[in-house]
């Protein structure tokens, strides 16, 4: 799990790094994008969460090695949940079935597969209540981690609005409205943030 962790801060950092030189309304709209991107990240993440229930958001985002390129299992198979305890996935190719299988042995999702010749079976445990605060501590994790990614985005905004204004870009009002701006659109943002991660611990939670 910190391994996956790790990936999804770096994932984070490469959708909201750079911001080259624009215009008060480029940076604002550039940032917003960034931040958008944030809490798209962490929403796809969230979905590879277990709840105890079958969804195919734990399993659809997990990349497959095949045809000599990784690609998300959405893209190979359809997921189907034929009742609320297991996973259909029927390979597009049956000939990637293997493959499919091994991605999710070697994933950290902690699901066991069923290799039933053209399509495979995932049966989805109950969840006790140790194993449920562990999750839940997890989606969290996952909220700081994005939080962090927004206060990047917030600081490289604010570094090229610095940048901007020395170089006589930007007025002295025009940098302090668009640092205004990207204020609100962080705490804009941060809410959408909570509020994934609330209804996340919800789910994550309920018996």
């Amino acid at each position: 799990m910190k391994t996956c962790r790790r990936q999804f801060a770096e994932n984070l950092w490469e959708l909201i790094s750079g911001i080259k030189g624009m215009s008060k309304e480029a940076i604002n709209k550039e940032t917003r994008v960034k931040m958008e991107k944030a809490v798209g990240h962490l929403g796809d993440e969230l979905k590879s969460l277990r709840t105890g229930r079958a969804t195919p958001g734990l399993v659809e985002n997990l990349k497959v090695e095949c045809y000599g390129t990784l690609s998300p299992l959405k893209q190979l198979a359809v997921i189907s949940v034929p009742d609320a305890q297991s996973l259909v996935i029927k390979p597009y190719d049956t000939s990637a079935i293997s493959s499919i299988e091994k991605a999710i042995l070697q994933s950290d999702i902690g699901l066991t597969p069923s290799n039933e010749g053209k399509a495979i079976r995932i049966v989805i445990p109950p969840l006790n209540e140790e194993r449920r605060k562990k999750i839940a501590a997890h989606a969290k994790e996952y909220g700081e981690t994005a939080k962090v990614a927004l206060r990047n985005a917030r600081h490289e905004a604010n570094k090229q609005v610095d940048k901007e204004e020395k170089e006589g870009i930007l007025t002295e009002d025009d940098a302090m409205r668009t640092k205004d701006d990207v204020q609100k659109a962080i705490h804009e943002f941060e809410g959408k943030l909570s509020d994934l991660i609330k209804k996340k611990i919800e789910e994550i939670t309920k018996v």
